[in-house]
């Protein structure tokens, strides 16, 4: 079946498409591919990993089709705050994705702001906080975006991580540069592999513990 370009938008960042396939929808940004509705399976294992246990705090970055957002919620989290750069993707998962009743949930809180932005500015704690932006550290459609993977962009994940808390950063492949930052900063680290149908697979990092805690603004 041949994909339908749903909506085609020029954004700060460069071109944004959304298309359907049949019963499914992709996102593709600047022409490279970034996530569609099939599977999720990796996205879903991306919380599953970090979250521990009822009443957590959680933070996402990058809203993408919803999968890592549905997740979190049947982990009874006491809060969830997704920050998305693209508002054409939040609107696209409640007119478009069936995601309206996940982003109207009162424990949910959407921030549309770069990720880096937000966490130099946020002053909240969180037990787990989730990173899947773009496809991970060594492949990022958004030139700006390689420096959440960076130790900049760790130091300020680090700032508002709670005690005990978790990271878990979503990738579309192995990294042993991100990987070797990680061990270097956390006192453990868990490499997660998700078979996908075609190629690689995804990687998920589970990282707690930092070393050094940066202080707290």
């Amino acid at each position: 079946m041949v994909s339908v370009t749903v909506e085609r938008l020029d954004t700060p960042r460069g071109e944004l498409v959304l298309r359907r396939d049949g019963e499914h929808h992709e996102i593709v940004s600047n022409g490279t591919f970034l996530m569609d509705t099939r599977d999720g399976r990796s996205e879903r294992e991306l919380v599953r990993a970090a979250v521990r246990g009822a009443g957590a705090r959680v933070l996402i970055g990058g809203l993408g089709v919803g999968f890592s957002l549905a997740e979190a919620l049947t982990l009874d989290p006491a809060a969830v705050t997704v920050v998305e750069i693209e508002p054409a993707v939040v609107r696209w998962n409640r007119e478009h994705l069936g995601r309206a009743a996940l982003l109207d949930d009162p424990r949910v809180t959407v921030v549309v702001d770069d990720l880096a932005a937000f966490l130099a500015t946020d002053r909240g704690w969180y037990g787990a906080i989730c990173v899947d932006v773009d496809n991970g550290p060594e492949w990022t459609v958004t030139v700006d975006n390689a420096a959440l993977y960076r130790d900049q962009g760790l130091s300020a994940v680090d700032r508002r991580l709670a005690p005990g808390g978790r990271l878990a950063v979503w990738s579309a492949h192995r990294s042993a540069d991100f990987e070797g930052r990680l061990r270097a900063r956390y006192r453990t680290v868990e490499t997660r592999e998700i078979p996908v149908a075609r190629g690689e697979p995804d990687v998920i990092w589970v990282a707690c513990g930092p070393r050094l805690k940066p202080p707290r603004p």
